[in-house]
């Protein structure tokens, strides 16, 4: 009778909802979803604001195009590379956080923010030269001025993501060597850095590699 009631009572385990009523409605930690909520919201922003930018360029009959191959492009794909290669470190810092390797998570993160970093001074100098060039707001040397408006607004919430998922990834680093974080925590965090640098991959090709100068 005891067993007919274990096997009963795991069949009812098996066919009821993961949530019985606690802080986990949807079966996944409530850290990592509130960041999956936050990813969503900010991922319509930034459709927004690239959809916005893709309509000024097709409306404008005398679009800028001031990237030259050189340094221009070599510089965004640089800035790419980069890109790429932090998300590589941070699934590493999430493998060692998974691992229980507090030294690596640290190591890994530090890396992470190196990337990060390098990323957004190459990008300031890119700014400067093109502020340099004469490029304003409403206002720029070559064509239609919006140009610098859409490109300054795009690219710099962009770089104000980086800027502050590295600041994220610092504290998470001092915490996690402190023993005060999770693996989750790590995991959560990586879950930020990969939308920042997938937000670059519809970035690079739509600024950049579409206003080369010809000729």
């Amino acid at each position: 009778m005891a067993s007919h009631e274990a096997v009963s009572a795991n069949l009812r385990q098996v066919t009821e909802s993961a949530w019985g009523g606690g802080v986990a409605p949807f079966a996944t930690g409530s850290k990592k979803l509130g960041m999956w909520l936050f990813i969503i919201s900010d991922a319509i922003t930034f459709s927004a604001l690239i959809m916005a930018y893709s309509y000024v360029r097709v409306a404008s009959d005398n679009w800028p195009m001031p990237f030259e191959f050189y340094p221009g492009i070599l510089k965004a794909t640089l800035m790419t590379l980069i890109l790429l290669t932090s998300s590589v470190t941070m699934v590493m810092a999430v493998r060692a956080a998974k691992l229980e390797n507090r030294s690596s998570v640290v190591k890994w993160l530090g890396a992470t923010m190196a990337a990060g970093l390098a990323f957004v001074l190459i990008h300031a100098t890119e700014w400067a030269g093109l502020i340099g060039e004469g490029v304003r707001l409403f206002k720029n040397p070559w064509g239609a001025p919006l140009f610098g408006a859409a490109f300054f607004t795009l690219t710099g919430l962009h770089m104000t993501h980086v800027f502050c998922g590295v600041c994220y990834l610092a504290v998470v680093a001092v915490l996690v060597a402190k023993g005060k974080l999770s693996s989750e925590d790590v995991e959560v965090s990586g879950l930020y850095w990969h939308f920042v640098d997938l937000v670059w991959m519809f970035i690079f090709p739509l600024v950049y590699i579409l206003s080369v100068k010809m000729g």
